[in-house]
C-alpha cells in the first residue's frame, strides 16, 4: 500500500482502510453522547489497557518509519558507489 499524506498527521489510506489492530475496537465504541448524558464517563483499567496498546502500536510504527528514513538518507558505503562512470 502506498502512503499519501493528507496533512502532517493523517495518511489518506486511513480514510479508506480499516484501522490497524490496537487502534480501534468497534465492539467497545461508545463514543456517541446524547443530550441526556450528563455524567462524565469513568476511565477503567480496560480503557487504560487499550490506550497503552494503541500507544505501543504507534511507537512501533514510529520506529519503523525512523528506520526507513535513516535507510533512505544514509550515505553510500564507497565514495564512488553513488555515481558510477563519473
Amino acid at each position: 500500500m502506498r502512503l499519501f499524506w493528507v496533512n502532517n498527521s493523517m495518511i489518506i489510506g486511513e480514510l479508506f482502510d480499516p484501522a490497524s489492530k490496537g487502534y480501534h475496537n468497534e465492539k467497545s465504541d461508545q463514543s456517541t453522547l446524547k443530550m441526556s448524558d450528563s455524567r462524565k464517563t469513568r476511565l477503567t483499567l480496560a480503557h487504560l489497557n487499550q490506550l497503552r496498546q494503541a500507544n505501543d502500536v504507534r511507537k512501533i510504527e514510529h520506529e519503523r518509519k525512523l528506520k526507513a528514513v535513516s535507510k533512505q538518507y544514509t550515505p553510500p558505503a564507497e565514495p564512488g558507489a553513488a555515481l558510477p562512470g563519473l
